[in-house]
């Protein structure tokens, strides 16, 4: 149970000046999150992490090194291909 001694500790260290109303409001709700967090201890979570709401499996394919287009060919295509490198407009 949180008391008016812890309250005005943890306002104490954390420079808060707080009124009696205050006070009374900051030991109901830290009380409700406490009793909230015991609850939520007391779930029985003996199960394993969930990786997938699916039974999914990878499909990664194994990387092949394969031949491809020469760069002259692929910049033929291009608009202001420049030394080998395709050139765009600066992204604003």
């Amino acid at each position: 149970m949180i008391t008016k001694k812890d309250i005005m500790e943890i306002s104490s260290l954390s420079k808060l000046y707080l009124s009696e109303n205050e006070i009374n409001t900051a030991i109901n709700d830290i009380s409700s999150m406490v009793k909230f967090v015991s609850q939520v201890n007391s779930v029985d979570a003996s199960f394993e992490p969930l990786e997938s709401i699916n039974e999914v499996t990878n499909s990664f394919r194994d990387d092949k090194i394969v031949n491809s287009f020469p760069r002259e060919e692929v910049l033929e295509n291009a608009q202001g291909g420049k030394e080998g490198f395709f050139c765009v407009e600066k992204a604003r």
